[in-house]
């Protein structure tokens, strides 16, 4: 169940967050305008030198072509000024009325052009004797067949850009200044809106992690989204229930053991006392049953001793090539008469090798806690089959027994120590209970895997897998 955490006002990793979104747009919005306004500028002023020089050229042009047809003499501009406006503007926009509007009309004005004869005498424009102003204009000949008939001048973008005070980069400028702003303003609110959000998802997981290693195992996160802060909160809540899980298998280990201990030493203590008061003798069948509580005892504890060294990864397990069918099938055969005795019938199909990395040992005590198992749960008469096949996968061993069966929803708790399924402390029916923790422990300890099934003859089934040796690896380490 989630757990609605407390939340702090402000959360560290959102106001940081917030700052550095913020800050980078800033810096972004502040390099692309200055870039772009440099552009700007340069470009058209570049744009406007190319425009006036062309414009310049062909008025050139014609002014030789007017010049030719006029007789040859610039005298009837000196005396008609207005002559000369009517001239420009039919070389630079014929057949047009009026020229365009805004710039194009700027670039084209009249006013900006200087008109010189063949002798440098002004025919339109400038004195001869301002010279300060001459300097700033550009020059272009006026050619008519190969021979200069005057000179036109024309004033550079940059002056006509200081008469025009900037107007069209002004007005670009303020444009991009806005689009600028409105990104900054955007940027903030993205900025503001992200950091709250992560800020706030983070800091439920903060807070649920501290109350987490303060012991509070039941503490859920909320699980929204595909994403991968989805995916801790998924995560976080799978550690919180094995932590929650553990925690009571660990109680509920330490209740098992104390009573598996209280029932020897409860024996015990109780024949001692028979002793001391006379009312049991002390002789030979009252010592083996002190030494069988003992034993009881002895084994419990190194069952106990032998599945926290498999917790620990300190299990001492000597691997070495051996072939897993040799090993089951001697000590089945061994057992034969034990089942025979207990009534349970022995069935087995074995193949005849089934090489593996594997200590001789811990494998026997595999097959004798699996044995102890059949031998304490199956009713008589009773069956058991073993079968070993070796496959792609790997060896594969099916140990199938007959009734009775167990529920399927206990099966995945078979492995747990000190687990039986009919829930009583009965001895007659099996153990301590560690039985099949300790033989899952020792096939994890070969590379294996250990799963329970219900049996096709009614009880149960276990299939464990090991990890195959090759032809080749059993050559090398024999040799």
């Amino acid at each position: 169940m989630s757990l609605r955490l407390p939340q702090p006002a402000v959360s560290r990793l959102g106001v940081k967050l917030f700052v550095v979104i913020l800050s980078v747009n800033v810096a972004i919005s502040a390099l692309v305008f200055l870039g772009i306004s440099r552009s700007l500028d340069r470009g058209f002023i570049e744009y406007l030198d190319t425009t006036q020089a062309n414009r310049a050229e062909t008025l050139a042009e014609g002014l030789g072509e007017e010049w030719a047809s006029r007789g040859g003499d610039w005298q009837w501009l000196r005396a008609s000024p207005s002559a000369w406006h009517r001239l420009v503007r039919q070389q630079l926009w014929p057949g047009a009325g009026m020229p365009p509007q805004g710039i194009e009309r700027r670039l084209g004005d009249p006013k900006d052009f200087v008109l010189h004869d063949a002798s440098g005498l002004p025919v339109i424009g400038l004195p001869p004797d301002d010279e300060e102003e001459a300097a700033t204009l550009r020059w272009l000949p006026i050619l008519h067949e190969g021979e200069r008939v005057g000179t036109l001048g024309y004033r550079p973008p940059e002056q006509l850009m200081a008469r025009m005070d900037h107007i069209f980069l002004s007005r670009q400028q303020r444009n991009l200044a806005i689009i600028v702003g409105s990104l900054g303003v955007a940027s903030l609110l993205l900025a503001g809106g992200l950091s709250w959000w992560l800020g706030r998802r983070t800091r439920s997981m903060a807070l649920a992690t501290r109350r987490l290693t303060e012991g509070d195992y039941s503490i859920r996160l909320p699980e929204r989204g595909q994403d991968e802060l989805s995916r801790l909160s998924r995560d976080f809540n799978v550690l919180a229930a094995t932590l929650e899980a553990s925690r009571e298998a660990r109680s509920r280990w330490v209740s098992d053991i104390a009573h598996e201990l209280r029932t020897p030493l409860a024996v015990l203590r109780g024949e001692i006392e028979a002793m001391q008061d006379g009312i049991r003798r002390l002789d030979q069948d009252s010592l083996h049953s002190l030494a069988q509580e003992v034993g009881q005892l002895e084994r419990l504890v190194a069952d106990l001793r032998l599945l926290s060294q498999s917790d620990a990864g300190a299990l001492e397990v000597l691997l070495a090539p051996l072939d897993l069918a040799e090993s089951l099938a001697d000590r089945l055969e061994e057992a034969e008469g034990w089942l025979t005795d207990s009534g349970i019938t022995l069935e087995t199909r074995i193949q005849a090798e089934a090489w593996m990395r594997g200590d001789v040992q811990r494998l026997r005590q595999l097959w004798n806690n699996l044995l102890d198992n059949t031998c304490a749960y199956t009713r008589a008469p009773g069956r058991l089959r073993v079968t070993l096949d070796v496959t792609p996968r790997g060896i594969r061993l099916t140990w199938e027994d007959s009734a009775p069966g167990v529920p399927e929803g206990e099966l995945a708790r078979l492995t747990e120590r000190l687990y039986r399924v009919e829930g009583s402390r009965n001895r007659a029916s099996g153990g301590s209970g560690l039985g099949l923790s300790i033989a899952a422990a020792l096939v994890k300890a070969h590379g294996g895997e250990m799963h329970p099934s219900s049996s096709p003859l009614g009880g149960l089934c276990w299939t464990l897998t090991f990890p195959p040796l090759d032809d080749d690896r059993i050559r090398e380490e024999i040799a």
